[in-house]
């Protein structure tokens, strides 16, 4: 079936900077390299700032614009909303979506707080009950590196998990006059480095291992209270203007956990570890081996296999190229690398596969709920001298398995 004969999928998008650039590419890419059950219409593009929004539609290949998201998620031609504002909006822009008869696809964290995200995944499960899907956009899960590590571990390869490592270290704001952005203001944010990187980290332990964090005792630590304020913005950062203003939020955050099959896991996410740049770090180490991934070599994952005689044992490294690799077969030869893009791109495939087959994609509104869960967790207990904070139960028995 040629793409003019598949049914369309009207796509409106609210944001267009960073975020909005990175999932602009994915639907445009999508369709010219997988074979997707829907035609997509790249159909309006939404921000406040109309001559900043026409700019962006145009270069970014939306066919339309609006500077009320509300005008956008009402359009008859939209289909699905996807969410790549801040995250103090997440939660207005979602359920309104949602009450609109729309699907939707939200950018993680799910929301600022609590309270917030447990009222998106209401409204999700409602909108379930409709035939609509509701997704959150982890989107590292979809690397096709810790999509195998995932294998791995749901085929036994490694056995009971014991201990897992979690890593997130950014280096964007280690230096103190780097101005503000809306990312250090805990209206807009809802949190720093915790929410932020932090999130990733706790969702991918919890992907590749297909266990759940039973309860957590962490520290956040501020270490520059004030900083110029910016503006101008780009990507991350900015340039400085006149005058500073406060930080609100965590500039970094360290917390252990246990998982629900007894492992330990620790967890770190930093924006002021010089010389890391996106540096994701995932090591799990079970009863017969280790998984090792860094996403700064993020077509690389390391396996180690316990059962081999010592004399020749050692971590294998693995070049996630090859075909037979999740996502792989739709892009290059093998040994010819993917990039930080490509995961959008997957995202997208896996998304409108489950909107043309009626299913629920992973990671769903409930799986960015647990997630908030965590992080709300770790923030009480770092307001109170680190007391252990137990966790309740998923809905759900396990997370998702690869490709979900």
């Amino acid at each position: 079936m040629s793409g003019t004969d598949r049914p369309r999928l009207g796509v409106g998008m609210v944001g267009y900077a960073f975020m909005g650039a990175a999932h602009s590419q994915a639907w445009r890419n999508a369709p010219r390299f997988f074979d997707l059950p829907r035609s997509i219409d790249m159909a309006v593009l939404g921000g406040r700032n109309g001559a900043a929004v026409s700019a962006a539609a145009e270069r970014l290949g939306w066919r339309s614009t609006e500077t009320d998201w509300r005008a956008l998620v009402e359009r008859d031609d939209v289909d699905l909303v996807d969410v790549c504002t801040p995250g103090d909006t997440h939660e207005e822009i979602a359920v309104a979506a949602l009450a609109a008869g729309k699907h939707v696809l939200c950018e993680k964290p799910l929301a600022n707080t609590l309270a917030e995200a447990e009222r998106m995944a209401e409204a999700a499960r409602a909108a379930q009950e409709r035939g609509q899907i509701a997704m959150v956009g982890f989107t590292y899960r979809r690397v096709p590196a810790v999509q195998l590590a995932r294998q791995l571990v749901e085929e036994g390869r490694i056995g009971r998990v014991r201990h897992v490592r979690a890593q997130y270290l950014q280096d964007w704001i280690a230096d103190p006059e780097a101005p503000l952005s809306w990312r250090l203001d805990r209206e807009k944010a809802g949190s720093g480095a915790l929410g932020d990187i932090g999130a990733h980290v706790v969702d991918l332990a919890q992907f590749v291992t297909g266990e759940w964090l039973t309860g957590v005792s962490g520290l956040l630590e501020t270490f520059v209270h004030e900083r110029p304020v910016a503006d101008a913005h780009a990507g991350l950062r900015g340039e400085a203007g006149v005058g500073r203003g406060p930080v609100t939020v965590d500039d970094a955050a360290v917390f252990y956990g246990r998982l629900t099959g007894g492992g330990l896991a620790t967890f770190e996410a930093t924006r002021f570890a010089w010389g890391r740049k996106n540096a994701i770090r995932l090591e799990i180490n079970g009863e017969n081996g280790s998984l090792a991934f860094d996403f700064e070599d993020m077509n690389v994952l390391h396996v180690y296999d316990a059962t081999e005689p010592a004399r020749t044992a050692g971590f294998r490294r693995i070049v996630v190229t090859e075909p037979e690799h999740p996502f792989v077969g739709g892009w290059w030869p093998a040994g010819h690398g993917l990039g930080y893009e490509h995961g959008f791109t997957h995202q997208v495939v896996d998304l409108v596969e489950a909107v043309a087959s009626g299913t629920s994609p992973r990671p769903t509104f409930d799986d960015g709920l647990q997630v908030q869960r965590v992080l709300d967790a770790v923030e009480r207990s770092s307001l109170a001298d680190n007391v252990w904070v137990p966790l309740p139960g998923p809905r759900r028995a396990q997370p998702a398995a690869a490709r979900e």
